[in-house]
């Protein structure tokens, strides 16, 4: 319903949309490291704008996530690393997989295996230890286990909550 809602507002009201969600994503993505502590609690916020923009449209979360990647490149370019591998990868796919998937198990593996994917290819492809002295940079099988399990636990949360707080907004704008 909030998708059908999206296609009548005019085009300056998408990308002005888009400029506010990519703007959270990126104050989310840098709560981390510019907040210790608490910053962390505040950083997996990241994923809820871009999941936002990908369910209003596909081309408006790919839009999302580019312009929050460019954010942080000027802003905070160390999280740029993180970001477009992890929790703005696993939004955009969460938000263009409410578009897509009929069903929520394939939305929940969809969200999973981008997750388990983009945590691999930053920890073993560029070597750099997103999990601190957790899990080593060489590729170990319950290390991967691990990965596999977080990543299907916390994408089928970040699901749940996406459909939640969709119904809501469908409630409000219906």
């Amino acid at each position: 319903m909030l998708h059908e809602k999206c296609k009548k507002f005019s085009y300056t009201h998408r990308i002005v949309l888009v400029a506010i969600f990519s703007g959270l994503a990126a104050v989310f993505q840098s709560a981390g490291a510019l907040l210790p502590g608490i910053g962390y609690f505040i950083s997996p916020l990241t994923t809820a704008p871009i999941i936002f923009c990908g369910i209003l449209s596909a081309r408006l979360g790919f839009l999302s996530y580019l312009l929050t990647n460019l954010l942080l490149l000027f802003s905070q370019p160390s999280e740029l690393i993180i970001f477009p591998f992890t929790t703005g990868l696993l939004g955009l796919a969460i938000g263009i997989g409410f578009l897509v998937c009929k069903k929520q198990i394939t939305l929940n593996i969809t969200a999973c295996s981008v997750l388990t994917i983009g945590i691999m290819t930053v920890l073993y492809g560029f070597k750099f230890p997103l999990l601190g002295p957790v899990a080593s940079t060489t590729p170990i099988l319950s290390t991967i286990a691990g990965i596999l399990l977080f990543s299907a636990v916390y994408g089928w949360i970040w699901v749940q909550a996406s459909r939640v707080l969709l119904k809501r907004i469908n409630r409000i704008i219906a």
